[in-house]
């Protein structure tokens, strides 16, 4: 009976028996590779620059599939190798490797990846253009994958590729503006000049950005309006960036009555210079109050500093502070401020 048993399993079981062993040992391996792959390449990130956690990462679940995929394959071809069907199943897992190596490099350019996000820290790029290289990685893998898996199962895509190309030349001669654009906010997310937040004056536009795309800018005016600058127009421009000047600065020039006598006046410019390297809102690298010039109705008295904050309130009550007391000083060394005056000449006939 035994005999019997072992003998109808031999020849008609015998395949099958080995094609359950190759789909068993191949989920077993599914299951074990890729866990001592993570474990190798962590312990290679420890030792090196490098890390290679993400490669593991990115390649961990498209591994087990092919390993799975490996596993069904030869089992069928154990069953079916000397069929029609076997070249079948072969072309069937020639794609599916296509499919999964690209899978994984997809996974690997991914803006939440890792990877690019570390390449973002490290060459200081904006997540914006991060966002949009990952985008271009995965559209050319899907491309060149999608055209190889074409190719593979024998069908000839010559003449469609070079249709493109010429439908893509028109549309590009079409499109000459946009892509314009395109290269300005390439250019402006790659130098950044600015950034979100940021008070700009640029042409004849001038207010706080508040969205940057890859066409255009939008920047609201100080008349709460909205204006949308094309990139291309932007980039040509000298954009001046108000927020990161560091300390904004106060300049003008105090004209006194030329009846003043020199002690007075000496007298007033050095309780202004006290005052302004005293005043804990200026910054000290820049404090200037001099003698400038003989006036035609005034004896004139340069003033120049800088706040230490950049926000306009704040420097608009710093200035006023300032223009107070100035105006205490001359009143206690009674300096009186210069009147506009005109002589007139007559000629006596």
């Amino acid at each position: 009976m035994l005999e019997e048993v072992v003998s109808f399993w031999q020849e008609h079981l015998l395949d099958y028996t080995y094609a359950l062993a190759i789909v068993l040992g191949f989920f077993v391996l599914s299951r074990l590779l890729p866990l001592l792959l993570t474990k190798l390449l962590l312990r290679l990130s420890k030792k090196s620059k490098l890390d290679y956690g993400k490669l593991a990462q990115a390649f961990a679940k498209p591994l087990t599939l092919l390993l799975l995929s490996a596993g069904f394959y030869l089992a069928a071809i154990v069953l079916l190798g000397g069929t029609v069907y076997g070249q079948f199943f072969t072309k069937v897992f020639r794609s599916l490797v296509i499919v999964f190596i690209a899978q994984g490099l997809y996974n690997l350019v991914g803006s939440t990846s890792g990877l690019l996000m570390e390449l973002g820290g490290n060459y200081d790029l904006d997540k914006l253009f991060l966002s949009l290289l990952s985008k271009s990685l995965r559209a050319v893998i899907f491309a060149i994958s999608l055209v190889i898996l074409v190719q593979e199962w024998g069908y000839d895509i010559t003449g469609f590729i070079a249709g493109l190309g010429l439908g893509g030349l028109a549309f590009a001669l079409a499109a000459q503006d946009t892509a314009a654009n395109l290269i300005g906010g390439v250019v402006i997310l790659t130098e950044k000049p600015f950034t979100i937040g940021d008070w700009i004056a640029a042409g004849q536009v001038e207010g706080i950005v508040e969205d940057i795309t890859f066409r255009s800018t939008k920047v609201r005016t100080f008349d709460r309006a909205v204006v949308t600058v094309p990139n291309s127009s932007l980039a040509k421009e000298p954009i001046t960036n108000w927020t990161r000047m560091g300390r904004r600065r106060i300049n003008f020039s105090l004209g006194v009555a030329w009846d003043t006598p020199r002690e007075r006046l000496e007298a007033c410019i050095q309780r202004i210079r006290q005052m302004l390297r005293s005043h804990p809102q200026l910054h000290p690298a820049v404090l200037l109050a001099n003698f400038e010039k003989i006036g035609e109705n005034s004896l004139d008295i340069y003033i120049n500093c800088f706040t230490k904050s950049t926000a306009l309130d704040q420097w608009l009550q710093v200035r006023e502070d300032i223009l107070y007391k100035i105006m205490e000083i001359l009143e206690e060394q009674e300096v009186v401020l210069a009147l506009p005056a005109r002589r007139v000449y007559a000629d006596k006939e």
